[in-house]
């Protein structure tokens, strides 16, 4: 018995059949193998084509049925994972109307801004939880205002992981976590959010029927079992955005329990109890994969644009030729704080943790006589964990007690320096883990499908590859370095 998980990135599709007894992957395979095309016609825009998703689900899908030779009748469920915030737009026979505008558009800013100064910040916070923002209701509404030809048309609009399930059932649906991401979703009416409806001009017979985030949303018809090679009639029993499918995928399900990722951006997502927001709209509040109308549990997240990829320019730029493990250990060599050397790593974009100014990244007090290449990666990989830090005591704030932190063994978290540094200046154990979201999405699934009785049954088999304590002996260090580098931010902001 198998269960399969897709995985809808906006660089790749990827697919994982997992053994529903042992818990363990069989085969995965992801398209492109190229990072996919990101249209980007005009600044600070980026659309994708949602065929094109479909298009490598089928690669992906054909691959892994074809390396594991596995019978398509023994996939008994699947789960879908996304990248969150974008908007999908389709016609009465459900074909698409216009590109995708997806999660990294900025076009939307100035129109969610307005809407918060229009119909006020108390309103908004205390029944959304976040500001309108640059989500996926303030992109329906730049449709309306300039494409109206578009928007007429319009039968249903979705988010990219509704899209795919439509795909795969016919069946146009979503979830409540799905609509809280978008800002459809009333938090204190337990409702679509009708007042932001009615400002954006939006009939709500636009969004799609809500279908539970665990249990069946539709059956694979019998067009798409033809063009995957599936068997026409295979449940959809999950699906959710990608970081809380991330949490679902490292086992965090309960308040007071962190996922982390840190790829090109970075994100920490906390699940709480309590129907809570920032005043500041820095970090954002959506509905977990487990919440319901009887159980508050809401993921608080916080994401940092300039984490990975500022690593990942440093490795191009200030030591090509040089692989990470190399770096890391070059950086290693150079004691805590860097020898003073700070590094603001905000170069990719507005961040929205300092409510949404864009600071670029900047390096502070270099000295030529004493620093070395060696210094500035420190510094960089300190920078990160420390922009980590300060958004996680916004978390804090909030109620969030950071004891615990599960990560896949990925990007960043392959880094000693980086995982060290983390849980020291935290005060956070940090767990690393063996899986990705695709492999989650097919759990996910065999939770939706009853196969398995809750999330510890279903992750039994989540293997944990290092635990990080914090380094007591030496954490003054890291917290006078941590001081040092907010001490340079408050200047710069």
């Amino acid at each position: 018995m198998y269960l399969l998980g897709y995985d809808i990135g906006s660089s790749s599709v990827k697919a994982s059949l997992v053994d529903a007894y042992t818990g363990k992957c069989v085969a995965a395979a992801f398209y492109p193998k190229q990072e996919a095309e990101i249209i980007a016609s005009h600044f600070g825009w980026a659309e994708q084509h949602p065929e094109m998703w479909w298009h490598h689900l089928k690669l992906a899908t054909a691959d892994v049925m074809s390396s594991s030779q596995i019978k398509k009748e023994d996939i008994k469920a699947i789960g879908i994972s996304y990248q969150m915030h974008g908007l999908v737009c389709v016609d009465k026979d459900q074909q698409v109307l216009r590109p995708s505008i997806i999660w990294c558009d900025s076009r939307c800013v100035g129109i969610g801004q307005q809407a918060l100064e229009d119909l006020g910040t108390d309103l908004c916070l205390s029944h959304l939880l976040n500001s309108p923002g640059n989500f996926t209701a303030s992109k329906l509404a730049w449709v309306k205002r300039n494409e109206p030809e578009v928007f007429e048309k319009i039968d249903k609009v979705m988010l990219p992981g509704d899209y795919i399930a439509m795909k795969l059932t016919g069946n146009a649906c979503t979830t409540v976590s799905g609509l809280s991401e978008g800002m459809f979703w009333d938090f204190k009416e337990n409702k679509l959010a009708g007042f932001l409806l009615d400002y954006y001009g939006i009939e709500p017979s636009m969004i799609a029927d809500i279908v539970p985030t665990f249990g069946e949303q539709g059956t694979v018809n019998k067009a798409a079992a033809q063009e995957l090679g599936l068997q026409e009639g295979t449940p959809v029993t999950y699906r959710a955005g990608d970081q809380p499918n991330n949490a679902l995928s490292l086992n965090v399900f309960n308040p007071g329990e962190i996922a982390a990722t840190a790829g090109t951006s970075g994100v920490v997502y906390g699940v709480t109890e309590k129907i809570n927001y920032d005043p500041l709209s820095r970090v954002n509040t959506f509905a977990h994969v487990n919440h319901t109308s009887q159980l508050n549990r809401l993921g608080i997240l916080l994401c940092i644009n300039g984490t990975g990829i500022l690593n990942s320019w440093m490795h191009h730029h200030i030591t090509p030729g040089i692989d990470y493990p190399d770096m890391d250990r070059m950086a290693s060599s150079v004691p805590v704080g860097s020898d003073g050397l700070v590094v603001m790593p905000f170069g990719n974009g507005a961040e929205r943790v300092l409510e949404n100014k864009e600071l670029g990244c900047s390096i502070h007090g270099l000295n030529f006589n004493k620093h070395q290449s060696k210094h500035i990666l420190r510094a960089s990989q300190e920078g990160i964990v420390f922009s980590f830090c300060y958004g996680m005591e916004i978390m804090n704030q909030m109620g969030l007690d950071i004891q615990h932190i599960h990560a896949g063994r990925a990007n960043m978290f392959k880094s000693a320096l980086f995982c060290d540094t983390l849980a020291t200046v935290s005060g956070a154990i940090i767990n690393v883990y063996k899986t990705d979201g695709s492999e989650g999405a097919a759990k996910g699934a065999g939770m939706g499908a009853g196969i398995y009785s809750d999330h510890n049954e279903a992750f039994a088999s989540l293997e944990c590859l290092a635990q990080i304590e914090p380094q007591v002996l030496q954490r003054d260090e890291y917290l006078s370095a941590y001081q040092r580098w907010k001490a340079v931010l408050n200047k710069e902001l």
